[in-house]
């Protein structure tokens, strides 16, 4: 998914559901964050403390950079969470003889049994500083099992998808392949034989941004030959609805315990809104689409009218506030930055943290209770 879901949809989302407005922006700015953040290393401070940042996307998911999308530490965790086939956790995790039977059980799914495990030990452990921000990173993971759906976090055959259509796709002219020739500066034809002869695909690379554009409805033909049928629109409202129910959860987790998780909460009318911006908010540029869903936050529409930005970088992001500097910081450790007073409070540092615990939770307890091993 893009900006306009990940930020917009999940703020409407946090707001119908009750959360305060400052808090329905971090969840939602930490949802969003999860595709930004693509510096990772020590900062460096004069007081000599230091602090790792980490990387949970690399810019912007670049279909051409091989390297980079090799690295399933950050994909498998962040954007890709197996799914095990739709089935849940067994009482005792199994083992798998074949590398066949593990990928079929990394592709990802809508609503998984790991994606659902994933929202409850967020809402569980909400007593964290970070509990917000890990509450966004964990929605980003949630809301992209419904996009990413059909493919895997790491390179292999099922991704290799082609006989790609849009059927309304009415921006520009260009039809599938000359996309890509655009993109790679190859044709199609060579582009597969370089997937299959040199490097199998990561994730939806040979789909591009198709899976992640709200209001596309489109087919492609999988890796093995099967023919996939996708209704963004509708996926994409069913993820909304899911998420409402989680962030209701969280809301009532405090008071009400084990109980929020056999718990339906009724949709409010709003969400008819939601179903016509899907479907209405059609600019294939992801920013366009991401301020038409700002203004609408602001003028009422969901029934509040707040005022909602999101800056990436620069002046007035969350790094600049916490390390006083909006430049690039790769390796400073032979220029320390002064230490900010309030660095530790930072949403940029809770941000990190929540980054941090929600890659071991994953890692290192989610997927292992399903006999998945990726760390």
């Amino acid at each position: 998914m893009q900006i306009d879901f990940h930020h917009g949809v999940t703020y409407i989302c946090a707001r119908l559901a009750g959360f305060p407005e400052n808090d329905a922006k971090i969840v939602a700015h930490s949802a969003q964050y999860v595709d930004d953040a693509t510096a990772e290393g020590e900062i460096w401070f004069d007081n000599g403390m230091i602090y790792p940042r980490t990387a949970s996307a690399h810019k912007m998911l670049d279909y051409r950079n091989m390297h980079d999308l090799a690295n399933h530490r950050v994909w498998l965790p962040f954007h890709f969470l197996p799914g095990n086939g739709g089935d849940p956790a067994p009482a005792t995790p199994p083992v798998y003889r074949s590398a066949e039977e593990f990928i079929a059980r990394c592709v990802c799914r809508p609503n998984s049994p790991p994606a659902q495990d994933l929202m409850r030990a967020v809402i569980e452990r909400q007593d964290r500083p970070y509990a917000l921000h890990r509450l966004g990173v964990a929605t980003h993971v949630f809301a992209d099992t419904w996009a990413h759906q059909g493919f895997v976090g790491y390179q292999h055959q099922i991704n290799l998808a082609s006989n790609v259509e849009a059927e309304n796709d009415n921006h520009h002219k260009k039809d599938f392949s000359e996309k890509l020739r655009d993109l790679f500066g190859v044709r199609l034809e060579q582009l597969k034989i370089y997937f299959i002869g040199a490097a199998l695909p990561l994730g939806h690379g040979t789909v591009l941004s198709y899976p992640d554009r709200p209001y596309l409805c489109w087919s492609y033909t999988d890796g093995f030959g099967r023919r996939v049928k996708r209704n963004n629109p509708q996926e994409f409202l069913d993820a909304a609805r899911e998420i409402y129910q989680h962030f209701c959860r969280y809301l009532d987790w405090p008071k009400a315990g084990l109980g929020v998780f056999n718990k339906i909460y009724l949709l409010p009318q709003e969400f008819d809104q939601i179903s016509d911006g899907l479907k209405e908010i059609n600019d294939e540029d992801e920013t366009v689409r991401h301020r038409k869903w700002l203004d609408r936050i602001g003028d009422g529409t969901f029934g509040f009218q707040d005022q909602v930005m999101y800056i990436e970088n620069g002046k007035g992001s969350w790094k600049q506030k916490a390390l006083g500097t909006d430049e690039d910081i790769i390796d400073n450790r032979d220029a320390p930055l002064p230490y900010p007073a309030s660095f530790q409070y930072s949403d940029w540092k809770l941000f990190h943290d929540a980054l941090q615990a929600h890659r071991f939770f994953v890692l290192h307890e989610l997927l292992p209770r399903y006999g998945l091993l990726s760390g």
